[in-house]
Formats: C-alpha cells, sequence, structure tokens
C-alpha cells in the first residue's frame, strides 16, 4: 500500500509545473493535496491519471485552502472536515474510511506573522486530536498533509534564528507533542534520525537550492499500524512547489 501527499500550491499551478506527470509516475494507491486553491470546476479540462475515484474539500473563500484526495481503492466512506464549524469553510480535511485504517488528509491552519492566527491554529489542533482519536476507537488512523509545525530543532536548517516563529513556536511544538502522546507516530522518524531532511523552503535567497528548510510535511498513524510500515520517505527532487511531497508504504 503505497500512500503519498503533497501540498502543491495552488493545484491550477502544479499543474503547468508536472503534476500530473508525478502523479502517473509514482503509481501510488492514495495521494492527498493540500493548498489546492481551487475548485472541482476550475480544473475541469484537466485529464486527471486513469484509474482514481476523486474527493474535493474546497475552501468557501475562492483560490484559498482546500485539499482533494486521489485514491485507486474504493473508500467505504468519506467526510469533509473535522466537526469544527469555525475550520470547516476552509477545507482543510478529507476523511476517507478503508477496509482496515481511516485516511485523513489534512492542511493544518498556518499561525500567520507574529503569531496572529495562533488561537485558531490551537483550536484546529484540538479538533484535530479529537477527531483522530474518536475514528481510532473503531480503527486504526493515518493523518497526513501539511502540518505546518517543525516538530523539533532538527526538523529545520536555522532552529535558533525561528523559535517563536509561526510554525516553530512553543505553542505549535507543545500541541504535536499531544499527537505524540496521544499515540501516534511520525514515519519519518521511524526510518530517518538525521538532520537535513525538508519538504518546504521559502521562494526566497535560493533556500531550495542550498537546502535551507523546513519539515512541515507528515505521515502520521496509529500505533497499531506501527508493525506494517514499510518505509516512509521525502522527495526532495520533486518540484513544482514549494513543498516537495512526502510518502508512506504499508506492508
Amino acid at each position: 500500500m503505497k500512500l503519498l501527499s503533497w501540498n502543491v500550491n495552488g493545484v491550477r499551478a502544479a499543474h503547468g509545473k508536472g503534476l500530473l506527470d508525478w502523479m502517473n509516475a509514482t503509481n501510488a494507491d492514495v495521494i492527498g493535496l493540500q493548498e489546492v486553491k481551487a475548485m472541482p470546476g476550475d480544473v475541469q479540462h484537466v485529464v486527471w491519471p486513469q484509474g482514481y475515484e476523486v474527493f474535493w474539500n474546497s475552501a468557501q473563500k475562492k483560490g484559498y485552502s482546500g485539499t482533494a484526495l486521489y485514491t485507486r481503492i474504493k473508500p467505504l466512506a468519506v467526510t469533509m472536515g473535522i466537526g469544527s464549524p469555525e475550520h470547516d469553510a476552509e477545507g482543510r480535511a478529507i476523511t476517507a474510511e478503508f477496509a482496515d485504517y481511516f485516511l485523513v488528509n489534512v492542511y493544518v491552519p498556518n499561525a500567520q506573522p507574529e503569531l496572529a492566527r495562533i488561537g485558531f491554529r490551537q483550536a484546529w489542533d484540538r479538533a484535530l486530536l479529537a477527531h483522530v482519536k474518536n475514528l481510532e476507537k473503531k480503527k486504526p488512523v493515518i493523518f497526513c498533509g501539511d502540518l505546518n509545525v517543525a516538530h523539533e530543532e532538527i526538523d529545520l536548517a536555522r532552529p535558533s534564528e525561528n523559535v517563536g516563529n509561526p510554525g516553530f513556536s512553543d505553542e505549535e511544538r507543545a500541541d504535536f507533542r499531544d499527537f505524540l502522546a496521544a499515540g501516534f507516530v511520525d514515519t519519518f522518524r521511524e526510518f530517518e534520525k538525521g538532520p537535513g531532511h525538508y519538504t518546504w523552503w521559502t521562494y526566497r535567497a535560493g533556500a531550495r537550492q542550498r537546502n535551507i528548510g523546513w519539515r512541515i510535511d507528515y505521515f502520521m498513524v496509529s500505533e497499531a499500524l506501527r508493525p506494517r510500515l514499510k518505509r516512509a520517505w521525502i522527495s526532495p527532487e520533486v518540484m513544482g512547489s514549494d513543498h516537495c511531497p512526502v510518502g508512506l508504504e504499508l506492508k
């Protein structure tokens, strides 16, 4: 079972930068996209890769946020949002139920400069944790996407310069630890303990070429799925967004 996740920073822009070629080449069973910044009608002319059923959760605000899920395996059920009306208008989550797990594709809100939106962000974190723990009562959970937080200093190139900044604030890092304490596993760190592995780079100052980045995109799984982990990886060679794809393979 091969699952992929990518913040495409605008699906229409990514389409012009090789998104379809990447999707066709991956041979993935499930692909979660975040920050699609579109509604289905905006891309109705696109011939998407064959064999996928697609689900969209677009933001009410046009050209903003949004998620999409492509799956070759027909879900038992699909729901939008995380049961929090104040957050669900932004199209930030899609939950698909499969035979032996739930998959939640998420685009977590950015706390914004000077942490202007930290209250909204922390309320989201609490609502997401409640959502995945409620799902877990029925079967194990995988949640993936742009979580907009670098958990530890190893997860960004310049931690000392970014203490307290959005994505590396004490509040966001503490919220991430709540997911770990609740039994969810950061799958990439199950396979790679070293530094220098990032999933997002600012477009400024040649940051990507110099690998001055942040690891803010994840696959998290319930502890019950840990024995099924085969590999988890980051694909920094894939261009087309300021993020790169991340992947997970289950036995």
